[in-house]
């Protein structure tokens, strides 16, 4: 976002973005429209070859000249009333005619409001504004006449300055901005996001003040509607163009949340209903606009520079959190230790609930992990015992307000290379999962109570996609900032891949020095299977999922962990059952890959650290009941002191 972030930009407030094909075109056309219009004006204005004419009337010719520097002055001083559409220099008297002839026909019903303002909300909202009498200027954005009226009465003192924007094309959608995959490597084209029109203003009068108000369909997918995001951008672009010292506000009215990140919580003045006031922060605004208008082009380059700087390091912060369950210990130990080994100073935040055991408290806290203990947040949508009955938990991550940056990361990944530049980036910052949505398993969050209390008020209204935190997330933070796979490279290799993209992902897997900056273990993890190979071969539905290069590369990490933090990566008995069941089904179903046939030297198979290690006797019954973590004793546990967060 700062310079080396961004890459340069045509101006201050202009999205980082290569033209596209149809951009170009469009340029052209106007180059030579207005080349048309300029070679028009010389042979209206050329010499009069009948001299004599010219001379029988200078008297006329004089008093017209008048009487058009008096027009100019007038139009120029006395309006009170200002459209930007008719005084923003196109440079073309046909581009003019056309935009007064397109002012008169029917409405964008993309773009429409049927909100019912309450001008109450809105005279309590705006008496907030204590030197609204020094206003020069309002930008009103998106009303109709009427309530355009209201607002001449509510600020008497300012000018007001009636803002056009030109609608977005119908062919350019969300999946547009967000589309589900790009070619990060450039190997084929250079992805693009298309132009979005912005408000075009002279800059006079002074703006102090832009209202905007924003459609709301009674849809699903609200949250997703191009017209409502187009007008939340256009209004941030004019308020990031203020180059003045003067307060800047913005006041959005709305039936619901503005976008969340564009404008932050933490900016915002007052609510009173519908009308949301907003102070931003102008420098940071600048820094995200600077950023591709949505999804279609990487945020940051895919080779990325490990030496940019970003803010204040001691409230920067890598995060994850461990909930309901023990068995991802040994992945959270290993994440902490690939965090160091990549070069990371930043702090280590885990956040944990009661049922974490003391025991694994202490492998945590010798890992490097600084301790947060947290109250659990239920799914309401979810089943009870279900996978992600607790995984809003996830949430509290908003309240760690020690911190202005946290980069979250699952438990259950590596960082091979140092990705300390991510802090550099605003919040959502991630890669792309499917459709128009990011993967949450490496994340940029901005910690704030205000937007955990946004996640908290809409858990029972506003349903996950996927049923999970990443798909509620999904729903929240529509307006997200994509990162290269490399930085989540998730252990995976789809159905329809070639056989030349399995061998690269294998490649990537395994490279030394690494290229990929962090890899995802999707399946069953490595530290719950044995060291020999993975053993996502030995069951069917998991084998996509299935990399023995991959796995060899996390043991590395696993290998170079101090001593004393192997034990929390045993094999509990039940885990070694479950292990060895899924072998035998192999077997039987005798899968070509042959894992099932490795004998297994990995000494952990014979460490016994329970009251009960007759692991083979378990299978005489294997299958009456699902196997889970909890149901084996843990060894005594140390005595552990962790930090609280008392708001949680």
């Amino acid at each position: 976002m700062r310079g080396s972030l961004a890459g340069a930009a045509p101006s201050p407030i202009e999205p980082r973005q290569r033209l596209s094909v149809s951009t170009e075109e469009t340029s052209k056309r106007r180059f030579l429209r207005s080349k048309v219009f300029r070679d028009g004006q010389r042979g209206l204005h050329s010499p009069i070859k009948n001299r004599n004419f010219s001379c029988k009337f200078p008297t006329i010719k004089l008093i017209l000249g008048v009487f058009a520097l008096v027009a100019i002055w007038i139009l120029w001083h006395s309006p009170t009333i200002y459209n930007t559409e008719y005084i923003s220099g196109s440079g073309s008297r046909a581009a003019l005619v056309q935009r007064e002839l397109s002012s008169h026909s029917s409405a964008d019903q993309r773009y429409t409001s049927l909100l019912d303002i309450d001008w109450d909300q809105i005279s309590r909202v705006i008496e907030k504004l204590v030197d609204r009498h020094e206003y020069q200027g309002v930008g009103i954005l998106n009303f109709n006449d009427s309530e355009i009226d209201q607002w001449k009465e509510l600020l008497p003192d300012a000018e007001h300055v009636i803002l056009n924007l030109d609608h977005v094309p119908n062919n350019i959608t969300w999946e547009t901005l967000y589309p589900e995959w790009i070619d990060e490597e450039e190997e084929f084209e250079v992805p693009t996001c298309p132009s979005l029109p912005k408000i075009q203003f002279p800059g006079k009068p002074r703006i102090d003040l832009i209202v905007v108000k924003l459609p709301c369909q009674k849809s699903k997918d609200w949250y997703r509607d191009i017209a409502r995001f187009h007008l939340q951008l256009a209004a941030a672009r004019l308020a990031a163009s203020n180059k003045g010292y003067h307060p800047m506000h913005v006041l959005l009215v709305t039936e619901h949340f503005p976008t969340p990140n564009l404008f932050t919580c933490k900016e915002l003045v007052v609510r009173e209903g519908n009308a949301w006031l907003y102070e931003p922060n102008l420098n940071t605004l600048r820094e995200k606009l600077h950023l591709p208008v949505g999804s279609c082009e990487l945020a940051v380059p895919l080779k990325a520079k490990a030496n940019w700087h970003s803010g204040n390091v001691r409230r920067e912060a890598y995060a994850t959190i461990l909930h309901s369950a023990n068995f991802y210990v040994c992945g959270a130990i290993a994440a902490a230790q690939s965090i160091r080994l990549a070069g990371s100073t930043r702090d280590l935040v885990i956040l944990v609930d009661e049922t974490i055991s003391d025991y694994h408290r202490g492998g945590l806290e010798a890992a490097g992990w600084k301790i947060h203990t947290i109250k659990r947040i239920r799914n309401p949508k979810a089943e009870q015992d279900a996978y992600n009955e607790w995984n809003y938990s996830k949430f509290r991550l908003w309240q760690l307000t020690d911190y202005d940056k946290i980069i979250f990361i699952d438990a259950d990944l590596l960082i091979l290379r140092n990705i300390d530049f991510l802090f550099e980036m605003p919040e959502i910052t991630a890669i792309g999962n499917n459709a128009t949505l990011f993967n949450s398993g490496v994340m940029v969050v901005e910690p704030s109570n205000c937007t955990f209390q946004l996640l908290m008020d809409h858990i029972n209204e506003i349903e996950s996609y996927n049923g999970g935190d990443q798909g509620y997330l999904n729903e929240i933070f529509t307006w997200w900032h994509r990162i290269p796979k490399h930085m989540n490279f998730l252990k995976h290799y789809w159905e329809g891949d070639e056989e030349e993209k399995k061998q690269m992902k294998t490649r990537l897997f395994g490279t030394d020095p690494p290229v990929l900056y962090v890899i995802h273990y999707l399946g069953l993890k490595p530290w719950l299977c044995f060291r020999d190979y993975d053993c996502n071969w030995n069951v069917g539905k998991l084998q996509e999922f299935a990399s023995d290069v991959a796995h060899r590369t996390w043991w590395k990490v696993h290998d170079a962990m101090p001593e004393n933090l192997h034990k929390y990566c045993l094999l509990r008995s039940k885990q070694k059952a479950a292990l060895e069941w899924d072998r035998r089904e192999a077997k039987k179903a005798n899968y070509s890959d042959g894992h099932w046939k490795i004998k297994i030297k990995d000494p952990r198979l014979q460490t016994c650290f329970e009251d009960f290690c007759f692991w083979e006797s378990m299978l005489w019954h294997w299958g009456e009941t699902n196997w889970t973590d909890n149901a084996t004793a843990s060894p005594t546990p140390p005595k552990v002191n962790t930090a609280s967060l008392s708001s949680l």
